[in-house]
């Protein structure tokens, strides 16, 4: 069932998504090469709970980490450990959701780490990126989580990369996944209809290679079955009365 948020959560939920996008910004401020993993995931547990939140991932559906940390070719849900030591020229996708008062905000970034001077690792993040701000415009009442989904597909494959269909955006609020589902492979005019007071987190996850992916033995991490490098870009949103409000961005 599909929740229409009251103002009170919503207000919460912004505050759960400040606290992301703090993260973020310190992630962008402090991530280097020769730190671990773990090293990122400690910081990023630091950072929520310093500011009233508790790490929304941390034992979800029994995930170990408070963030997810993928890196290079893992497409999503990386498990911190301390043998990961990031390099100049890696990317790191970190995945962040933080609690607040029992509501969610989500939010995931890839990050360079040092500098990436690959090009094409750089168009990947750029299209990747994009396509989330594509999908965003289609975000505002009437319209129906399949115009966004359509837009996002739409953007990444016209540049010549894919997009699994197996992962997808979804609701949020009380909990970190509620419904309704939000591909990002889809038909315009499809799927539920968009409606003030919904929350949701859109969030194109894009591989340079081919859409086919596999999930790693511990359970949890997931690549490409062709290793090609990967990309995921999120944000939580609010439908207002015309449009949509970014719930994971610094006041």
């Amino acid at each position: 069932m599909i929740s229409i948020k009251s103002q009170r959560e919503i207000e919460l939920m912004d505050k759960a998504g400040t606290v992301v996008a703090l993260v973020h910004k310190h992630l962008r401020e402090n991530l280097k090469p020769g730190m671990t993993t773990l090293d990122v995931d400690k910081m990023c547990e630091e950072v929520i709970r310093n500011n009233g939140c508790t790490p929304s991932f941390k034992g979800l559906y029994g995930f170990p980490g408070s963030v997810c940390t993928s890196v290079n070719e893992m497409l999503v849900h990386g498990i911190p450990d301390s043998k990961t030591v990031l390099k100049d020229g890696d990317i790191i996708t970190v995945d962040v959701g933080a609690c607040y008062k029992g509501y969610h905000g989500d939010s995931a970034w890839t990050f360079q780490v040092g500098k990436v001077t690959d090009e094409k690792v750089l168009d990947l993040l750029k299209v990747t990126e994009e396509s989330l701000y594509e999908g965003l415009k289609q975000a505002k009442p009437g319209n129906r989580i399949g115009d966004i989904s359509n837009a996002i597909q739409t953007y990444v494959e016209a540049h010549g990369y894919s997009l699994p269909i197996e992962y997808t955006g979804h609701g949020i609020g009380k909990q970190v996944h509620e419904d309704p589902y939000v591909p990002n492979v889809g038909k315009p005019h499809t799927g539920p209809v968009l409606k003030k007071g919904m929350c949701i987190a859109v969030e194109p996850m894009v591989f340079m290679g081919k859409p086919h992916c596999y999930t790693l033995d511990d359970g949890w991490g997931v690549k490409a079955i062709d290793h090609s490098m990967a990309a995921h870009y999120e944000h939580t949103i609010t439908i207002t009365d015309d449009g949509y409000r970014i719930l994971t961005k610094e006041d």
